[in-house]
């Protein structure tokens, strides 16, 4: 087993045109304690100020800037470049906490069997306000995580590079789901742990990939559902489906959905209990 001061961890971050957060990024990334991190980023050709703010930390980090077929093929980019053995990515509008990274490594290193290991994460705003803890964070299940919702904050999670000898890396046919795919298809062959621990801080607000995928977002939810599960109609369907139609709503015809909220209101709620019963999931 590697001792933690031996691991070389490598961290990916997919960019284009995000020049207004990156930096703040980076710097999370640079004010880790520990010692062997590799720091890549793939950056998709901005146009903004994102390479003037890459050049200022040229001697900490590797980036290239050139056209990609999108977020899973940049990540995918970073990987097939990465020469640590545990590999991660983070999002150009996201952070890491102080120790996120020594704390996983430490994690990894004392449990060989485990592969991947996730933990807990904060949702800030446009400036990096908290807004809250994300919510839905528990224990790796992975019949949860196939018929019900993606449970697991994306940048808290880290794992090994040997899991893409057995099942491969992001599926790039994916906009929205690459990484749920992928903690399925991890958690299928491989041991997958949560830990209590506050890694990241994932950035929400009206103009993310995620706010912003309506119906085709939703398609692309529910085939995950479809290929790896047994339900064509799972709990997932609904909870999602719900929230997809009351955002559209919300967002394109506010009058109505002046009217409609009563409606969505008692949806919601139903939704949440079911979903904190069955599967001990707080929405």
């Amino acid at each position: 087993m590697l001792r933690g001061e031996d691991s070389l961890v490598s961290i990916i971050t997919p960019s284009y045109n995000q020049g207004t957060f990156i930096e703040e990024t980076i710097k999370s990334v640079l004010a880790q304690d520990y010692p062997r991190i590799e720091y890549i980023i793939i950056d998709g050709g901005s146009t903004d100020n994102t390479h003037e703010v890459l050049r200022k930390y040229d001697d900490r980090l590797i980036w290239i800037s050139e056209r990609d077929n999108g977020q899973a093929d940049a990540i995918n980019k970073g990987f097939k470049r990465a020469k640590g053995e545990i590999l991660c990515w983070l999002n150009s509008d996201d952070t890491y906490e102080l120790g996120a990274v020594s704390k996983a490594v430490d994690f990894l290193n004392s449990h060989p069997d485990v592969m991947m290991v996730y933990g807990e994460g904060n949702e800030i705003d446009e400036k990096g306000v908290l807004l809250r803890r994300f919510p839905t964070s528990k224990r790796y299940d992975l019949t949860a995580l196939i018929h019900v919702c993606d449970y697991m904050l994306q940048p808290t999670t880290f794992f090994r590079k040997t899991i893409f000898d057995k099942i491969g890396m992001l599926d790039t046919e994916l906009r929205w789901c690459m990484d749920w795919d992928l903690w399925i298809r991890i958690g299928r062959h491989f041991e997958v742990a949560h830990i209590d621990y506050l890694f990241a801080n994932s950035r929400v607000y009206s103009e993310t990939k995620t706010s912003l995928g309506g119906m085709e977002r939703l398609k692309e939810i529910v085939s995950i559902m479809r290929k790896y599960g047994s339900q064509k109609y799972p709990l997932g369907f609904f909870i999602y489906g719900e929230d997809t139609i009351e955002a559209i709503t919300r967002r394109r015809y506010p009058i109505l959905f002046s009217f409609l909220r009563i409606i969505f209101s008692p949806i919601r709620v139903m939704l949440r209990c079911v979903t904190k019963v069955f599967a001990g999931i707080d929405l």
